[in-house]
Order: C-alpha cells, then structure tokens, then sequence
C-alpha cells in the first residue's frame, strides 16, 4: 500500500485521535469507513482481505466517521503497508454515530491489519460500533523469524489482542467523551484463535466473542502438526488413483466429500502450513533450513511430510503449550465452524474444541454452530456455488445473535447448519439462519 492520502495527517478537532501506547498514528476524517469507501480514499488494502469472502457478501451503505492508523513500538519490519516497514500495526475506527461497543479483530492467517475490513469491520461498523483490528505483531510467511525462541512470534499475536484492546477502548472513550459499554472480540482461523486465547485468558477486557472456526492449539494434540503431516504424505499417491491413500487423508481428519478441495489446498495450504507453523514451534527438526523443504516427497531427509509431532522432543510440547487452549472461556462464545473445512478439518478444530468447553464446565458459556458445506474460508464459494456454503453470512447472524444474547436473549441451541432445502447460491450468500 502507498503512504495515507495527504488528507489523512491534516487532523484537527474531532479527527484528531490519540491511542495510548502507539508508536505513530494518523487520523482522518472520512466520509466511509466502510471497504466501499475506505478502498476508494486509500484508507484499506485490498490484498489483506481479498479471497476471504464470496462476491456476494452484501455490502453496507456508508458510515461516515474517523480512521486511524499506526503501530505499537516493535521490532520486526515485515508489514509494508503504508510503506512504514513496521510490524504491530493496526487500524481503529470511530463511526460518527456510536452505539456504545468495539469490536477487536486479529488478522486470519498470517495477513496484516485491513484483512478483516470486509469479513467482519464492514457489518460492526454498519451496527454502530468502532473496529479496530491488528496485524498480530508480525505478518507473512516467515513469521517465524519473529522473536528469540520457538513460540515467541505466536504468543506475540495474543499479547498484541489485549494491546489493542486496551489501547482501543481507551482511544474511544476520550473520542466520545464516555467509555465503551460492551467489547466483543470476534475473528476467522488464527483470529477465531485469538478470541478463543482471548476469552480463556482475559475475560474481564470483553463481553463475549464470535470464533470462526479459530485454529486449535493444544499440546497432546489434535493441533495442525498433527494432521497435515500425513494429508501431505498421502496426497500424491491419492493424486495417483490410490484408494488406500484416499483413506489416509480421510483417516487424518479430512471430510469425505471434501476431495474436490483437496488438490487446492495442498498446493496452496497444506504444504506451505505444515512448513512454517512447524518452523515456529520446531525449528530444529529441519536443521539450518529455515521453513522446510516445498513439496518434498516422503523420504527426504526433514521432509515436513513425515513430520511425527507426537515423537518430538519435550522442548516442542512446551513451545506448543505457550500458546494452547483449554476451553475454559470467561465469557459467552459463539463458534462456526464449516464441516468441509479442508484446512483445519472440524472433527480436529472445533469439535474437539466445543468438548473441552464442556468438560471445562463452561458449556453454558458456548453455542457452536457445524455449517454443512462450509469450507474453510468462502473465496473458493463462487468457483463451487453449487457444493460449498458461504459462512460470512452465517458470522453476521452469529455477531447479532451475540448481541442479544448479552441483552438478556435466548441464542439458538448448537446445532449443525443444513442447507436450506431450495435455496439458490446468491440467497445463501446474503442470508443465514442459525435456528
């Protein structure tokens, strides 16, 4: 992204916003703070959140108020945008007309801070909240290189949520002259992670939270190190016609009826994930390499296809418990996960994850919501309309569902999500009923 317009550092009066903490920060007046608006002035980048929703995710008309953007002292450079080449960025946003609550978003994946801005900021922003959202601490592929020890970068991306958070809640109420009266936390993947962290580990900062089928870290397992290793294993001979293979990748966790998602994943998911969480949290097991060995056949010596998580050392356990959860969340939690998930296959994420909530004895705590035919994230709904199920419009019955549910309403009882029976691509990609 180039610099901010030369209109953003001309702040005066109420567009001029501090956030305690920030290293630097620019504020603007805007006449939309939603991705329609902020794309057209430079106020968002596009390529943060592209291919994360279908195209038919109803937009919002427009909302005018005030963005700002900036960054946490820090000492990583790998987040470009604004041409700042500086990690722990983030971007708050303070619509004109306030409903009282924030909305707190960590990044999806391994993206920077705009990448929410259609997912979830558009629909907060919409209903009256201020969003603000962070980058984690540091972006890209080789996040790995963040930190001194094996877990640092990921447990940054949790400490950088209650950064914001604070920082957020306190910008907002010097900008409307009275405090925040609801926080909710809210994200997908890594962020669904984050409001997971967040919920179990600093309840008092939120009122509850939304999880988008959030990443599963746990220590014995099931976490991503234990189910990709064996999909990338099996997959070039299942690419070959072999029936047994075809049984390895469904025995790892992956959906039958999921195979027409399968080569698209492992060239573009499967293999690059398995690299670079693994070099995070077990940089030894490939020795001077720095993320694997791409695509390397079964056999090569530190091949991440044979990666046995269960057979490392106890040193990756503990870099792994840094950052697990536990299911004992503070605060109500509204889970979506889709059961074509092809990158963190349900029956190994959220599955296990709504069992631990129970078992935690925080099952009142939680309603989770099994969206059939969702995938993992909709940018692959428009090439598939027929077979996959967008689950954006699914989050935004679930983020409304939240609030009233903190207003003293009844959410709908767990379920899994049928397609309704007729419905056509486009009215599933505007409307979602949860119950």
């Amino acid at each position: 992204m180039a610099a901010l317009p030369a209109s953003a550092s001309a702040s005066a009066g109420r567009c001029s916003v501090g956030v305690p903490g920030a290293e630097r920060s620019v504020a603007a007046c805007l006449d939309d703070l939603t991705t329609t608006g902020a794309l057209a002035s430079g106020h968002t980048v596009e390529a943060d959140w592209a291919g994360l929703t279908s195209a038919g995710l109803p937009t919002f008309g427009a909302v005018p108020g005030v963005q700002v953007d900036g960054y946490f002292p820090d000492t990583s450079t790998a987040n470009t945008n604004h041409g700042w080449n500086h990690d722990a960025q983030f971007v708050l946003r303070l619509p004109d007309r306030w409903n009282g609550g924030l909305v707190v978003a960590g990044s999806p994946g391994v993206r920077r801070q705009y990448a929410n801005d259609r997912a979830i900021g558009d629909q907060a922003l919409a209903e009256g909240y201020a969003f603000a959202a962070t980058d984690k601490g540091n972006t890209g592929a080789a996040f790995y290189t963040d930190g001194v020890r094996p877990g640092d970068a990921l447990a940054e991306w949790n400490s950088r949520v209650t950064q914001l958070t604070l920082a957020a809640r306190a910008a907002a109420a010097r900008h409307y002259g009275r405090p925040v009266a609801k926080t909710l936390a809210a994200g997908l993947s890594n962020g669904g992670y984050l409001v997971r962290w967040q919920l179990e580990n600093r309840p008092w900062l939120y009122d509850g939270g939304v999880d988008w089928e959030g990443t599963l870290w746990r220590a014995d397992g099931p976490n991503l190190l234990t189910f990709l290793p064996p999909a990338l294993r099996a997959y070039p001979a299942y690419a070959a016609g072999s029936e047994s293979a075809h049984q390895s990748i469904v025995d790892a966790g992956f959906a039958p009826g999921s195979e027409f998602l399968w080569d698209y994943h492992y060239r573009v998911y499967w293999d690059l994930t398995q690299r670079i969480y693994r070099e995070e949290v077990d940089p030894s097991f490939d020795g001077s390499l720095e993320g694997g060995t791409p695509f390397c056949a079964s056999g090569t010596p530190s091949c991440d296809a044979d990666y046995a998580y269960a057979s490392r050392p106890a040193s990756v356990t503990r870099a792994v418990e840094r950052i697990s959860l536990t299911g004992r969340i503070g605060k109500p939690l509204l889970t979506l996960h889709g059961t074509l998930d092809t990158l963190l296959p349900i029956t190994r994420d959220s599955d296990v994850y709504d069992r631990m909530i129970t078992a935690a004895g925080r099952g009142a705590l939680h309603r989770y919501y099994r969206v059939a035919g969702g995938n993992h994230v909709d940018g692959l709904v428009d090439a598939f309309p027929d077979r996959l199920r967008p689950l954006g419009p699914c989050f935004r019955t679930a983020f409304d569902a939240l609030a009233g549910w903190l207003r003293g309403g009844r959410p709908p009882a767990s379920a899994t999500i049928a397609r309704p029976a007729g419905a056509t691509p486009a009215e599933l990609a505007r409307t979602c009923s949860l119950g």
